[in-house]
């Protein structure tokens, strides 16, 4: 005789009940910052959302979920981490690129690209990654003819704060 699995409650249900505890678990991989751990926890309710129809009932709604929390804050912390080496490899290019004097501290760069608005560090990242201007413009979801423009942009808004 086969069980049949758990029915778990609507979505709203469990969005209202365990978001306390997404919220709670997130702060402490963002180190409290809390704009941060609210748009984890978006992140994790989304992929709660599109996990749903697979819920076997195995463990209890809060265990899943739980799982869930705690596999997408590492594979947060993993992608975040790969940012931040490209960040250190993104310095060395500009370096190299002769955009700061030989012997320049990075913290200027590392602060100049700080206050890039978000989409326009990505961008920055990503070319100085050498990606293709083709891929970027896959990635970020802006036609190729529309980034290069605002790369330039970019680079020259990055030459201003240097």
């Amino acid at each position: 005789m086969s069980s049949s699995p758990a029915q778990l409650p609507p979505f709203e249900s469990l969005y209202q009940q365990y978001r306390p505890m997404v919220l709670q678990v997130c702060l402490g991989y963002v180190q409290g910052d809390r704009d941060q751990a609210k748009d984890l926890a978006q992140e994790i309710f989304i992929n709660v959302w599109r996990a749903l129809p697979q819920f076997r009932g195995e463990a209890s709604a809060k265990t899943w979920i739980y799982r869930i929390t705690v596999n997408t804050c590492l594979m947060y912390i993993r992608t975040t981490r790969r940012k931040e080496k490209v960040a250190q490899e993104a310095v060395h290019h500009l370096v190299q690129a002769d955009w700061v004097e030989e012997g320049a501290m990075y913290q200027p760069l590392y602060q100049a690209i700080g206050k890039l608005p978000e989409l326009d560090r990505l961008i920055i990242m990503m070319v100085l990654d050498e990606l293709e201007y083709e891929e970027i413009a896959r990635v970020t979801g802006i036609n190729a003819v529309s980034l290069r423009v605002r790369i330039h942009r970019i680079k020259n808004k990055l030459r201003q704060l240097l």
